[in-house]
C-alpha cells in the first residue's frame, strides 16, 4: 500500500461489521487512525468537532435513527472544512439496485460497494482515489 490515510470514519450501526471493517483497515496500513460512528448523528457530530477531517468515510445505508440517506442531507449542510476532500463510500449488504442507482445521483458518493471490505476493495480504494 503507497499512501497511509490520517482518518478513515466508519459509519455503520453493526458492531460485527465495524470490527472487522477495522481489522481489515489496519491489516493493509490504509491509515492511521480508524475512528467508528454506530449512528449517523455520532458521525455528524465527530465530523463538526474534529480539528482533523477524515479523508474516507465508509457509509452504511441501514441504520436506526438515522439511515445513510439521511445522514448525506445533513453532512451537505456541514461547514466546507468539515468536509473538505473527503471521499465517500457507500458500503451496504443492500442489494436493492435502486440504492446503487441513487447513490450515482449524488455528488458526494464516490462509490458504492457491498459488504464486506476486503483487502482488495481497499487497495482499489486506494489506487483510485488517493494514487
Amino acid at each position: 500500500m503507497q499512501k497511509q490515510l490520517n482518518c478513515v470514519l466508519l459509519v455503520d450501526d453493526n458492531e460485527d461489521d465495524n470490527f472487522y471493517h477495522e481489522l481489515i483497515l489496519r491489516e493493509t496500513g490504509a491509515a492511521q487512525q480508524i475512528q467508528i460512528a454506530e449512528t449517523g448523528h455520532s458521525a455528524l457530530d465527530f465530523l463538526q468537532q474534529t480539528s482533523a477531517a477524515p479523508e474516507l468515510i465508509f457509509l452504511d445505508i441501514n441504520m436506526p435513527r438515522m439511515n445513510g440517506w439521511e445522514f448525506l442531507e445533513r453532512y451537505k449542510k456541514l461547514k466546507i472544512d468539515q468536509k473538505a476532500n473527503v471521499v465517500i463510500i457507500m458500503l451496504t449488504t443492500s442489494l436493492n439496485p435502486e440504492d446503487a442507482r441513487r447513490a450515482k445521483t449524488i455528488p458526494e458518493i464516490d462509490d458504492f460497494e457491498s459488504k464486506p471490505l476486503t483487502p482488495e476493495m481497499i487497495k482499489k480504494i486506494m489506487k483510485k482515489f488517493f494514487p
